[in-house]
């Protein structure tokens, strides 16, 4: 019998087809394969095809853009906002605009051109992680913007339009819908109970355990209760805290192994799927740290979104998370 299932953090449904429930080796199989031998702009040697340079983590005190970097950020060569001008918001009768100005940048995680993030070594990961967060507090200094989103476009499917393995970051001078829902939806949830519900929902996957995926004494890793998309993966800090960019060093270390397991799993059960994966932390200014938890959502790409779901805002996942976890918890993985 098919199951509606509520998320107890945004009250978005979705639909658990458990009728024509799928398993790991129900899906055709699509893996990412890396082919190279093109021209990269992202590759050693290439640094002046792309835009000067914002950052790099460099292990022999190389000049900017040049070889020698095991990471750099660079602005996106055709970004979704523009980093110059005044922000202006404007109306016009009835309706809302604001200048497009924000700024987009690109994380080319590894010189490897053929490696992806799951190959890289746990310290690699880190690295990346960690220009995640270094790019965040850079940019929150810039008082135009309200947030940054970091996400990961993995495979042509996905929405990658280059191989080599990078993140984009967008800041924004809005709050995204999705992540306010979040917020709001967690400070009510404290207004009624002074407890996070994140960290509700922590306690009780840990107590139940059937739709845990991986856990150690830092992070949890689980498919949620009700997932959008099937072997859908959320990992999140098991001690409570609002903002991604204020993490110790050993939460980034232990991170990094989460992320890098949880990505060989799914590569395991899957065979090297297309996936999104974003980071929602904390708005900009705005102390929200009695109630949001951030955390970072991954999304194998397995099913395709239609009129449905457009039509109704919600999803139909042909995978319970519970199966999903236990194919992700159970996979061996590589020695």
């Amino acid at each position: 019998m098919p199951e509606l299932r509520k998320d107890p953090i945004t009250g978005r449904w979705v639909i658990i087809a458990t009728e024509r429930a799928k398993r790991p080796t129900d899906y055709a199989k699509e893996p990412v394969v890396i082919e190279g031998g093109k021209f990269c702009p992202f590759c050693y040697g290439n640094e002046e095809k792309t835009p000067p340079e914002i950052m790099a983590y460099r292990s022999n005190g190389t000049p900017p853009n040049t070889p020698g970097w095991n990471l750099r950020v660079v602005p996106n060569k055709f970004p979704a906002l523009g980093i110059e001008g005044e922000l202006e918001r404007a109306g016009e009768g009835m309706f809302d605009r604001i200048s497009g100005i924000g700024a987009h940048e690109v994380i080319i995680e590894s010189p490897d051109h053929d490696a992806t993030l799951a190959q890289l070594s746990e310290k690699r990961v880190e690295d990346v992680l960690w220009s995640y967060r270094d790019r965040i507090v850079d940019l929150k200094k810039d008082p135009r913007f309200r947030y940054v989103l970091i996400f990961k476009n993995h495979g042509a499917a996905a929405g990658a339009s280059l191989e080599h393995s990078h993140t984009q970051l967008i800041a924004l001078p809005i709050v995204p819908k999705r992540v306010r829902e979040e917020v709001d939806s967690s400070k009510q949830y404290y207004q009624m109970k002074e407890r996070c519900i994140f960290c509700d929902i922590i306690r009780q996957e840990r107590q139940s355990a059937v739709r845990v995926i991986a856990e150690d004494d830092v992070f949890l890793t689980l498919a949620p209760y009700a997932p959008r998309f099937p072997f859908e993966a959320w990992i999140l800090p098991k001690q409570h805290s609002a903002a991604f960019e204020e993490a110790s060093v050993p939460q980034f270390e232990r991170l990094a192994a989460a992320l890098k397991t949880l990505l060989q799993r799914v590569d395991s059960v899957l065979d090297r799927p297309a996936y999104n994966f974003v980071l929602h932390t904390t708005p900009m200014r705005e102390d929200t740290e009695l109630y949001f938890h951030w955390h970072l959502e991954f999304m194998p790409k397995l099913t395709k979104v239609a009129g449905f779901e457009w039509g109704t805002g919600f999803y139909i996942n042909p995978t319970p998370p519970e199966v999903s976890a236990q194919a992700l918890r159970d996979t061996q993985l590589p020695a």
